[in-house]
């Protein structure tokens, strides 16, 4: 039976989903939404990520498993609060969990955690990735075997704060008629546990060549940077976060620049929007979360996938999340 469209667990509140395909299986590294009745602010305080779970398929039919806690904000020295979106890639044989945190100052930073299994446990660094600070890390692993890490988030994210090379909390959002923020775009080191090149900002631009400017929200950067290789293109998708869609981008090269392609998915139940998108014996599926199973309550998520169609000019095609 079809598991389209409907939460893969519902045990816990999981979002932000990142599939991955290691070993035969379906591997999903969320985030774990904790209930509580505090209240929704543009800060995102409401989102009190304390741990990761992983969950797993052997195909997409069958039960999704939640394998447990795999590492909990406590064991993290650098950590002061709120395990945000991850995702996991696998490097000579050890799986690299990547994930977001607040450090002791309250600015979010980029840790690693490794493990021999997929489903962990994994064992954290001592620090965080130096030069590293926002939100939503998304990796890529090239033809050639370089990694890439996207990463970054408007707001709470506090991408925007960092304009100045470093953490400055006054610092104001673009103003509308100028480029917008894309998210940041690095190279891992081979140790998995540093950048070996200084990150830049990616630029997103229309079909003029023109920068996609901060106030077209429609089509901006807000955060959920997500890498995939189709043909030899690269293909950057991201949520534009206030009008929640998920759109997407191309480019030949996998810092860009990348131009505005089109709306992936519509926006769904809830204020977040965040995905990844898994080729799977040559059909894709997108992961993403929506708030239906609570009523629309923002911290209180699930995940789901459904199938995305492409088409033959290497063109996704829009999903309304509630239309089968």
């Amino acid at each position: 039976m079809s598991k389209e469209r409907t939460p893969l667990v519902t045990n816990i509140f999981t979002a932000d989903p990142s599939a991955r395909f290691f070993d035969g299986k379906i591997y999903i590294y969320p985030s774990h939404d904790i209930p509580h009745d505090g209240v929704d602010n543009d800060n995102g305080d409401e989102y009190q990520m304390r741990d990761y779970h992983i969950l797993s398929m052997d195909s997409l039919d069958a039960e999704c498993v939640d394998h447990g806690e795999v590492l909990n904000e406590k064991d993290i020295p650098w950590v002061s609060e709120q395990l945000w979106a991850p995702d996991a890639i696998c490097v000579d044989g050890k799986y690299y969990l990547v994930f977001p945190a607040r450090d002791k100052n309250g600015d979010f930073r980029l840790g690693v955690a490794v493990s021999d299994t997929p489903v962990g446990p994994f064992k954290p660094e001592d620090n965080y990735i130096e030069g590293s600070y926002s939100i939503d890390p998304g990796l890529l692993q090239d033809d050639n075997g370089d990694v890439y890490v996207y990463y970054g988030g408007l707001w709470g994210g506090q991408l925007e704060k960092w304009q100045l090379g470093y953490s400055n909390p006054g610092e104001p959002d673009p103003e509308p008629n100028r480029a917008s923020l894309g998210p940041m775009f690095a190279k891992m080191g081979k140790d998995m546990k540093s950048f070996a090149t200084e990150p830049i900002n990616i630029s997103i631009i229309d079909e003029n060549g023109d920068p996609i400017k901060a106030g077209d929200e429609d089509r901006r950067y807000f955060e959920d940077p997500w890498m995939n290789k189709i043909n030899g293109k690269y293909y950057l998708s991201y949520s534009t976060g206030t009008t929640h869609y998920i759109v997407y981008a191309t480019s030949d090269k996998p810092e860009g620049p990348f131009t505005y392609q089109g709306r992936i998915l519509e926006p769904v139940i809830g204020w977040t929007t965040h995905h990844s998108i898994l080729e799977l014996n040559g059909k894709f599926y997108l992961f993403y979360h929506d708030c239906e199973l609570s009523n629309g309550i923002n911290h209180r998520r699930c995940v789901k996938y459904l199938e995305l169609k492409m088409d033959e000019n290497g063109k996704f095609e829009t999903v309304f999340p509630y239309e089968k």
